[in-house]
């Protein structure tokens, strides 16, 4: 009943197995090394990915305050208290952006930052880039809000990005009850957005004189 198997009865394995058994474990390896490089590939690109989403949520500037300052029956500027905001890190205004859109108008502002002999000075509003200047800086990094200690003034020259829309025998500016819309962007992409209306009346305001918006 039962078979007996001496040496003489193995099998033996052909070159052609053998060669097809590397080639299985060749494909295997490489197949691998592709499947780490690929899912390292991917946790660096979600790694990334994820970081500019916190950056564009978390570095960003809170607004504290606005006020408007009077021109010949418009608001001629507009100036915002900036900070930033909680959680946020570092956020230099000097890279910033500010998107203004009135109801006639639509302007992208940027800063840059000028200097004098004695350090750094403010820059000068006008219809293309917004002026800045220091309330309260930590560590004299002008523009660079990095603590929240720090304060600076936004000032948006409203008379100058608005010139030429207004009705003849109007001066240029915001006239009362008008609205706009202010989007300050870091570097990073964080974005606060303000919407600010116009006092419905100026009476018993002179050139120069602040009003609260």
């Amino acid at each position: 009943m039962f078979e007996k198997f001496n040496n003489d009865d193995r099998g033996q394995v052909g070159i052609g197995t053998l060669i097809v058994f590397i080639a299985m474990v060749l494909v295997a390896a490489i197949a691998a090394g592709v499947l780490v490089n690929t899912a390292g590939f991917l946790q660096a690109t979600a790694e990334d990915a994820g970081e500019q989403s916190v950056n564009k949520v978390t570095n960003r500037v809170e607004v504290l305050n606005t006020h408007g300052v009077v021109g010949a029956e418009t608001i001629r500027s507009i100036n915002m208290t900036v900070r930033l905001a909680a959680g946020s890190s570092s956020v230099d205004m000097n890279e910033t952006s500010i998107k203004y859109l009135s109801s006639d108008t639509v302007q992208t502002l940027t800063n840059q930052t000028t200097s004098d002999g004695e350090g750094t000075a403010a820059k000068t509003a006008d219809a293309n880039e917004f002026g800045l200047d220091k309330v309260t800086d930590d560590d004299g990094s002008f523009g660079v809000l990095n603590s929240m200690n720090d304060r600076y003034v936004a000032t948006i020259n409203t008379s100058d990005i608005e010139a030429g829309t207004n009705d003849a025998g109007h001066s240029n500016g915001l006239s009362t009850g008008d609205s706009v819309t202010l989007e300050i962007t870091s570097r990073t992409g964080g974005t606060t957005q303000v919407i600010l209306t116009m006092p419905q009346q100026l009476a018993g305001k002179d050139a120069g004189d602040p009003v609260e918006l």
